[in-house]
């Protein structure tokens, strides 16, 4: 039997391999590990590994305005994609949004990630932005669960 382990990044080793998958997933907005130790203080990070192997992370931004909207992604790497991981990341990532309070959620993901919009897509989340950031030529897209 498989053991799917979820925790929060506490030492450097799990903050990289959060960063890996981040990384690898976001190939246009690389983080050092330094950016990653500044996210996880603002946000609520979690890095899976089965049976001691890599296989993705979430990011939780909690609300932070009058319309108690928090951002849940969940990320996977491509080798253990449609085996589950995704949607225990996204549950785990749902119900800590909704422990802190938000009554909106929404998830933002790169357009070239064609797996993920299906995901977001999947689990009832619509369009409301396309955006390119500084530099970028990749749009972003932001989407709400509807």
């Amino acid at each position: 039997m498989s053991d799917l382990r979820i925790q929060q990044p506490d030492d450097d080793a799990t903050l990289k391999d959060w960063r890996h998958v981040h990384n690898v997933i976001i190939p246009t907005h690389l983080l050092s590990l330094d950016d990653v130790r500044e996210r996880a203080q603002r946000h609520h990070l979690e890095v899976a590994h089965l049976d001691g192997v890599l296989v993705g992370c979430s990011t939780v931004r909690p609300p932070s305005d009058d319309t108690l909207t928090a951002t849940v992604i969940a990320r996977v790497l491509a080798p253990h994609r449609g085996q589950g991981f995704g949607e225990q990341l996204y549950a785990r990532g749902l119900d800590r949004a909704r422990q802190l309070g938000a009554k909106v959620i929404e998830t933002v993901v790169l357009s070239s990630n064609e797996d993920g919009l299906r995901f977001a897509h999947r689990h009832g989340f619509v369009e409301i932005e396309r955006y390119l950031l500084p530099g970028d030529t990749i749009p972003w897209i932001d989407l709400r669960l509807s």
